[in-house]
């Protein structure tokens, strides 16, 4: 039998292929119409030949070719070049010959065209396809007169490229509509390939939406080594947008580059910080999985960064200014020059060292680039690189009297420390010039700078200058506030550390500036407290209802009842019967007589007796139910579905359940807003309930759902004359 005209009707049952199994790689990076020819043509030679032992792998991978002659490696890459599709197919005509055929010219060239139907412009697939309709008048396959692999290669690039295969459907061109309908009703194992392609399509689109921002972003000589930088002030804490420079820096050096993560606490102003914050910075880093490969200290480079600023000075490439701040300021904007910009080396030197030894005329000095008065970016007019300031360090004591500025020390230290990119918000973007002028006045090593958008969100301070206002104020209970944007304040809040992960790195190293919406937030959380959170009831003591239950137990029992109905590995819980039951008042309100309702995880229950208030002030009030078990009864049937807590056999837990509201009153604060009137005045709501026994167990941290009311965190455990105190956990749907 000719090969050539095989088909999966009329193969041979015979092991004809030289290798014993193949490997189909196809790249996640791969599109459809590069990855169904590859895939048609495996699973053609699967159905010839039942013996051929070709798998297919839909995961991302990096391997080429092996030169294992027991299994051929087969790579369908992202392009159209041959290396891509062809390589694939090609592979596999050499682990299995018979699907060369004896029309091998005929076929190399028509493996050659199928690059052709790749584009997804119809411009450019136009005329590819008007040639293969002229192609094929009179003909019913590709070459010669039965099935072969130049048919199944151009097929599934036609069938992968959705402009192609739009314009075959709608049948303009005759002949190859007739042939493509022809192949694919004639061969149904074709589905098979089509299926795989579809299920790799869907599960890029799932991992994109999953990933959400992309991280392909123009990162220079990556393939020499990537060392990147979290450089924070130990001023405060970390909040949410520290969290996402941290984050980042700790993606790319580890997750994408397997780099190195320098952790460099910028300490360079003795009058803000604090040992308090930097060990609070160190511990907030490590519970949201960052550690760094080397933690270090701009101050450990006091020495050299002072033998730096000596070099600018006595090169002229800086001097001493003793101007005053406003009008300096006044000076910087209109460009102006300073009446000190062009003062001896010797009198600058002079001025710089009695600012080192913090006399009574060094504190009126500081240190300025030289670098232009009347720059279009007011960054270069001249900025102050050293001052003084006599307090002592938190780590060097009283060694030095005089102190770096931010945009001095960053550069300098980036380039002595081997950072290869500087990853840093949006906001540092006009003094990107000033960094690049540091590193090349200093002649040191260039590092690469790639700025993205810092996150902020609605109705929030992220200004720590703000937030410490709010703290030594009293505004707040303190920095781990559960209204606070700090990381501690918003795991306080019920924020587990994998959705503040997830939420960040999805919005990826953008540099599009939005202001986020708290709800987008809370909703991702969601989808990691729901499936463990345990269930639980709480009843609010504010006009609570006795209700008596007929045909209840006479004496009080326990059942022993999961946890989570749709997880069981959370164990069990105890609930308690009796025929005395606490309501909702919220719920007895909306009872009617006689009417049927569900007492969840007990059963019906018909509603037989309302007794409200006498007194005419609270007549509205239920004060008294009657209810009688109807245990048989349909709980699909009933509107009602109610929590509720028996009064016997348990011990109710006193709980005190706190919701919080935005600090801020406004979506958007303007720099001319004053603090004080954006200030909400109330932002806390407290209630209290009574809980089912099994709430005394419970630690501080421990998240809970309490049904019908919501997800809570333990923030106060239970003691004996003292309730428990939990925050509620927004979802999302509110906005909260």
């Amino acid at each position: 039998m000719n090969l050539n005209t095989l088909t999966a009707s009329t193969a041979p049952k015979i092991r004809v292929h030289k290798f014993s199994m193949a490997t189909l790689n196809i790249a996640s990076k791969a599109n459809q119409a590069t990855t169904l020819p590859a895939l048609v043509v495996a699973q053609y030679a699967k159905e010839a030949d039942p013996n051929a032992s070709i798998s297919i792998n839909l995961e991302e991978v990096e391997v080429l070719r092996s030169g294992d002659k027991a299994a051929v490696e087969l790579i369908v890459g992202s392009d159209s070049s041959s290396y891509g599709f062809e390589h694939g197919i090609v592979g596999l005509v050499e682990a299995y010959p018979f699907l060369q055929g004896k029309n091998e010219k005929h076929v190399k060239e028509w493996l050659s065209r199928t690059s052709t139907f790749f584009p997804t412009d119809f411009k450019s697939v136009e005329g590819p396809l008007l040639e293969l309709d002229a192609h094929l008048t009179l003909r019913s396959y590709i070459i010669g007169y039965a099935l072969t692999i130049a048919d199944l290669s151009v097929w599934g690039a036609i069938r992968g490229n959705k402009v192609a295969y739009a314009a075959v459907k709608k049948g303009a061109m005759l002949n190859v509509s007739r042939w493509f309908k022809f192949v694919d009703e004639t061969n149904s194992w074709i589905a098979t390939a089509v299926q795989s392609a579809n299920a790799q399509a869907q599960a890029k689109k799932a991992m994109k939406s999953s990933e959400g921002a992309s991280y392909d972003i123009a990162l220079h000589n990556t393939e020499k080594g990537v060392v990147t930088r979290f450089p924070p002030e130990p001023s405060g804490y970390l909040h949410i947008g520290h969290a996402k420079a941290a984050l980042l820096n700790d993606y790319f050096a580890h997750e994408k580059y397997k780099g190195t993560m320098i952790c460099r606490f910028d300490d360079t102003n003795p009058s803000k910080e604090k040992e308090e914050f930097q060990d609070a910075i160190v511990e907030d880093l490590a519970l949201m999985g960052i550690r760094p490969d080397k933690t270090s200290y701009t101050s450990d480079y006091f020495e050299e960064l002072y033998q730096y600023c000596l070099m600018m000075i006595k090169a002229g490439k800086a001097y001493a200014d003793d101007t005053e701040q406003e009008t300096m300021k006044h000076q910087r904007w209109n460009g102006l020059p300073s009446e000190r910009r062009d003062a001896h080396v010797e009198d600058n030197l002079t001025h710089f060292e009695e600012m080192k030894q913090g006399t009574d005329q060094g504190v009126r000095w500081c240190i300025r680039a030289k670098i232009s008065v009347d720059s279009p970016n007011k960054a270069m007019r001249d900025p102050v690189i050293y001052r003084c300031n006599p307090l002592p360090h938190h780590r060097t004591g009283n060694k030095w009297k005089m102190y770096p500025i931010y945009d001095f020390c960053c550069p300098i230290v980036d380039s002595i420390e081997g950072v290869t990119h500087a990853l840093r918000t949006i906001e540092y973007r006009d003094r990107n010039l000033q960094y690049d002028w540091m590193l090349e006045t200093l002649n040191l090593r260039k590092v690469q700078i790639w700025d993205f958008a810092r996150m902020n969100f609605i109705r929030t301070f992220l200004s720590k200058r703000k937030l410490t206002k709010l703290v030594d104020e009293g505004r707040v209970w303190g920095w781990d506030d559960p209204r606070f944007p700090t990381i501690r304040g918003i795991r306080r809040r019920g924020m587990t550390i994998d959705a503040l992960r997830e939420f960040i790195l999805k919005q990826g190293p953008s540099r599009n500036i939005v202001n986020l919406d708290w709800t987008l937030f809370w909703a991702t959380n969601k989808k990691y407290i729901d499936p463990v959170a345990p269930r639980h009831t709480a009843i609010s003591k504010e006009h609570a209802v006795t209700a008596t239950v007929k045909g209840a137990r006479l004496a009080p029992y326990t059942e022993d009842k999961p946890k989570h109905g749709k997880n069981l590995d959370l164990g069990t819980k105890k609930v308690a019967y009796s025929d005395t039951i606490l309501i909702e008042q919220s719920d007895a309100q909306n009872f009617q007589q006689d009417k049927e309702i569900t007492l969840m995880n007990w059963g019906n229950a018909y509603v037989r007796r309302i007794s409200h208030s006498l007194n005419p002030l609270t007549r509205s009030i239920v004060i008294a139910l009657e209810l009688e078990l109807h245990l048989q009864g349909d709980f699909k049937a009933t509107k009602q579905k109610i929590t509720w807590l028996s009064t016997q056999g348990q011990e109710l837990i006193p709980v005190e359940l706190v919701d919080f509201d935005y600090l801020i009153t406004k979506d958007i604060i303007e720099k001319d807003d004053e603090i004080d009137n954006c200030l909400n005045p109330h932002t806390e709501f407290r209630s209290e309930a009574l809980a089912d026994c099994n709430v005394a167990d419970l630690k501080v941290d421990e998240i809970i759902q309490f049904e019908r009311k919501g997800y809570f965190r333990v923030d106060r455990a239970f003691k004996h004359g003292q309730p428990a105190v939990l925050f509620n956990i927004p979802t999302g749907k509110a906005t909260k």
